[in-house]
């Protein structure tokens, strides 16, 4: 999370719009290129979100500077000019997304960072992770002359191992040794006294893609940090797919002598709460809205959506987290949390997160949003469009392929 967050201007302006990655910012920046082009360049300028680790901004930017036409010298002066390297990486991440869009000019400008540029390892890798192999291959000889000056051997596999340059050693995941595996037999790993913890973890990750794991749930107390009070990391995330079919054993977790084991299995009830709790969590929904603290809401949407329609007094309040939160990645939890509630609620939003900064909302809205003027259009944008992120092309492709022309 970024040391001192920003200073965000009000959450229906432009500027404020555009700072939190809304949908409607889009669309209002295209209504006004002109006022819209100095917040723009602002924000890929100045660190503008809440949690840089997490919250997406990369496409949401470039995809204004193509919509709008904005010329790329001010991100280019950046990528070339800037002393602190995070600036650099927020030029990085929107000169390659406009390449991968058909941008000539955002390509050669990164190459020749590359050749010429302070940061330039760092460019490389990315540059090598986003687009295919035949637009960065040819570097190859200045990566290697230039690599023999850096203290540090490089790390990820792509693209250092094309070019035969050795790698910082201990870098592959190791959860690629086990994804060949059935999900029974990866079950009976973790089942077996000599997995260690850190092999555990590999089948955590390599179970993940396969959705939720009733199998798993009676080997739970075998997932701790041997000697230790804490979890091993993917025991949340593989208990949250499980939904309410984790509720009865955590009872039982609950009453747990292991601290870890216990804290685990109270966190899982506390997700699935009965409508009792509805006015605590109102309370703690309408507390963050009025405090400001974006970091945790998340959670009590989740807990909302459970109870179904009985939560319907918590639209209003998800509606606006939505609306306000600057914390744009948990935007996708409000949202899901409305369509739980109420299916037939705030038909508006989900229109306006077809353009919205984070790729899980716009999957959301693309599912979600009902049929009117213009929707297939702007579905078939995203379709169609060679910034988006592939999961959200083919949601879009299926969406578009069911509604008329």
């Amino acid at each position: 999370m970024t040391a001192d967050f920003p200073a965000y201007a009000p959450s229906d302006s432009l500027q404020g719009l555009v700072q939190r990655g809304r949908g409607l910012g889009h669309v209002r920046a295209l209504q006004d290129p002109a006022a819209a082009a100095p917040f723009v360049y602002d924000c890929i300028r100045r660190e503008q979100r809440w949690d840089s680790q997490c919250d997406q901004r990369s496409l949401y930017h470039a995809r204004l500077v193509r919509d709008l036409d904005l010329p790329l010298g001010p991100i280019l002066c950046q990528l070339t000019e800037a002393e602190d390297e995070e600036a650099v990486w927020r030029a990085t991440s929107v000169l390659e997304v406009l390449a991968l869009a058909g941008s000539a000019e955002a390509a050669e400008g990164l190459r020749r960072y590359v050749r010429e540029g302070e940061h330039w390892v760092h460019v490389l890798e990315s540059i090598a992770d986003a687009w295919p192999q035949a637009w960065w291959e040819e570097l190859g000889d200045v990566a290697r002359e230039r690599i023999a000056g850096e203290e540090d051997p490089p790390g990820p596999r792509v693209p250092w191992e094309l070019f035969g340059v050795e790698r910082l050693p201990g870098l592959s995941r190791p959860d690629r040794a086990y994804g060949h595996l059935g999900t029974a037999r990866l079950l009976a790993l973790i089942a077996d006294p000599g997995t260690t913890g850190g092999d555990k973890v590999a089948v955590l990750r390599a179970l993940a893609p396969r959705g939720p794991q009733p199998g798993l749930l009676p080997l739970v107390p075998l997932l701790g940090h041997p000697g230790s009070v804490r979890m091993l990391p993917g025991v949340r995330a593989a208990l949250r797919r499980l939904g309410p079919l984790a509720v009865p054993a955590a009872r039982g977790w609950a009453r747990d002598e292991r601290e870890w084991l216990a804290r685990l299995g109270e966190e899982v009830l506390a997700d699935h709460p009965g409508p009792e709790a509805l006015p605590r969590l109102l309370e703690e929904l309408a507390g963050h809205l009025e405090s400001g603290e974006w970091c945790g809401p998340d959670d009590t949407a989740r807990r909302l959506a459970g109870l179904g329609s009985v939560a319907a007094e918590a639209v209003p309040l998800l509606r606006a987290l939505v609306l306000r939160t600057p914390h744009t990645y948990e935007r996708a939890d409000y949202l899901e949390a409305i369509a739980a509630i109420d299916p037939n609620a705030e038909p508006d939003l989900y229109a306006e997160c077809l353009q919205d900064c984070e790729a899980r909302t716009r999957l959301l809205a693309v599912a979600a949003v009902p049929a009117g003027p213009g929707v297939r259009e702007r579905i078939t944008a995203l379709r169609d469009d060679p910034m988006e992120d592939p999961e959200v092309r083919a949601a879009a492709a299926e969406r578009a392929a069911g509604l008329h022309a």
